[in-house]
């Protein structure tokens, strides 16, 4: 009786804890970028890798370089020519992991992860939130108050 009342209370106490960890898969999916004026948007797909959120550029608007490229790369497609590392700056931005280390905070908050933005060559700290099915990306520099938001929505699965 008493092992039934242990192993009772052992299931009481990890069925939380396993919720805890399924509620932050909620951002698990593909989510469309804000629209830029000169680039389109992109889709980034957030995935699950050991234990944290990872992100990755599966889709482009516009995949090519515009006709008028000021660096000569009209037409071609577009690579991580802003990287300051100079070895990395003809990798593609498609299939691009642009987001890190994510953790879970509970609250539909995800915290101390970085978000790279190849279109400067920079690496931010980041932190995002979801809420009525758009997901709060925010980039900052420091602080949380140097920084810019985006708001991402999701990409309806295809049917």
């Amino acid at each position: 009786m008493a092992r039934a009342v242990y192993v009772a209370m052992v299931v009481a106490m990890a069925v939380p804890a396993l919720g805890g960890a399924a509620d932050g898969d909620q951002i698990v999916g593909l989510w469309a970028t804000a629209p830029d004026e000169v680039d389109g948007n992109a889709h980034v797909e957030i995935y699950k890798n050991n234990g944290t959120y990872e992100g990755k550029i599966v889709w482009l608007e516009k995949p090519v370089y515009n006709p008028d490229d000021e660096e000569g790369m009209a037409g071609q497609d577009k690579v991580d020519r802003e990287n300051p590392d100079e070895a990395l700056r003809e990798r593609p931005i498609l299939g691009l992991q642009i987001m890190s280390d994510f953790e879970y905070g509970g609250n539909n908050k995800w915290k101390k992860g970085t978000i790279y933005a190849p279109d400067d060559g920079k690496t931010y700290k980041c932190k995002m939130s979801l809420s009525e099915g758009v997901l709060k990306v925010r980039g900052y520099i420091g602080i949380s108050m140097l920084g810019r938001t985006e708001e991402w929505t999701r990409v309806p699965a295809k049917q």
